[in-house]
């Protein structure tokens, strides 16, 4: 089965466990985008996945790419003057409680700002049985998010979306101005539980929520993800829930993402919503071990994971 993504992948920063950017000598650099971290996990774990964007021809435009590739993703990107549009970055704080972390979004007038449909393979899009991409995308303009509505309606496949809201790229009022137009071009929704009471005029329960969404702008499917609580599902009139798998985090950071990657690999490879879902925590559970947004996942280690599940249930 084949998924393409698209959106942008910033350049995350992010300083030693326990440090202040204002005080730090030192960070790392991890490559942090949604679409691309969904393609990345879909292919690693079976899925012929491809990841297309508009990146600047900069040292740090090709920093982001070079990671792709090392992590064995299929990338088409378009490479844009630097005066036209910059690489988009992050600033990520890690913290323990009470004292809470900080993330920085500097992802103003970036490249993937000024996509336009004609700068992408169309023919990618129309033929893949997934097309992805997410809220982040739509955040970056209007040009972004015009060419997002036109890219979903080219599909001729799954077209799914994650909420992916982040107050630090747009407010709650203009994201749900946007989604209004948009999700009648979405098949399948994915959305974090806080997100969706952030950006969503909706209260009840998880069941309750993903019903609701469905119904109101006429969603094949939504998924919901819970963190410690697994997921809530709606398919065809009827709710799914999977319970999380308990780990040991290490690090949080990519496990929505791992989460949505191994889901629609397992869709679009035929699996009932159960199967996929359950793959999808076990991709989760196994992500929150691994540090960093983009985290190498082996499909053996899944499926072990998966099989273990499954033999308990009575």
């Amino acid at each position: 089965m084949s998924l393409v993504t698209f959106g942008e992948t910033a350049l995350r920063f992010s300083p030693p466990d326990g440090q202040r950017f204002e005080t730090a000598r030192e960070a790392s650099i991890r490559v942090d985008g949604t679409a691309s971290s969904v393609a990345a996990t879909a292919g690693r774990l079976g899925a012929d996945a491809q990841w297309l964007s508009k990146v600047p021809d900069t040292p740090l435009g090709r920093r982001v790419v070079a990671e792709l590739h090392e992590f064995g993703l299929e990338t088409e990107v378009v490479w844009a003057d630097p005066d036209t549009g910059r690489q988009g970055l992050t600033f990520h704080e890690d913290a323990d409680p009470p004292r809470a972390e900080r993330l920085l979004q500097d992802r103003g007038d970036t490249a993937m700002a000024t996509l336009t449909p004609g700068e992408l393979p169309m023919g990618e899009i129309q033929n893949a049985d997934v097309v992805f991409t997410s809220g982040a995308t739509l955040s970056l303009s209007d040009t972004a998010a015009d060419t997002t509505g036109a890219l979903l309606r080219a599909a001729a496949g799954m077209r799914a979306f994650d909420l992916d809201f982040h107050p630090g790229l747009w407010d709650a009022e203009d994201a749900l101005d946007a989604l209004a137009d948009l999700l009648p071009a979405v098949d399948t929704l994915f959305a974090a539980e806080e997100q969706v009471s952030a950006v969503f005029d909706t209260t009840g329960s998880p069941r309750e929520v993903v019903h609701t969404l469905a119904t109101e702008y006429d969603l094949t499917r939504v998924i919901l993800t819970r963190s410690e609580y697994g997921a809530v599902a709606y398919h065809d009139g009827v709710i799914h829930e999977q319970d999380a798998i308990e780990t040991s985090a290490v690090d949080e950071a990519g496990q929505h993402e791992a989460f949505i990657g191994a889901t629609l690999q397992q869709l679009a490879a035929g699996a009932d919503t159960d199967e996929a879902l359950l793959h999808g925590v076990a991709a989760a559970a196994l992500s929150r071990t691994l540090s960093g947004p983009l985290t190498p996942l082996e499909p053996s280690e899944v499926e072990r994971l998966v099989d273990s599940q499954q033999s308990r249930r009575p």
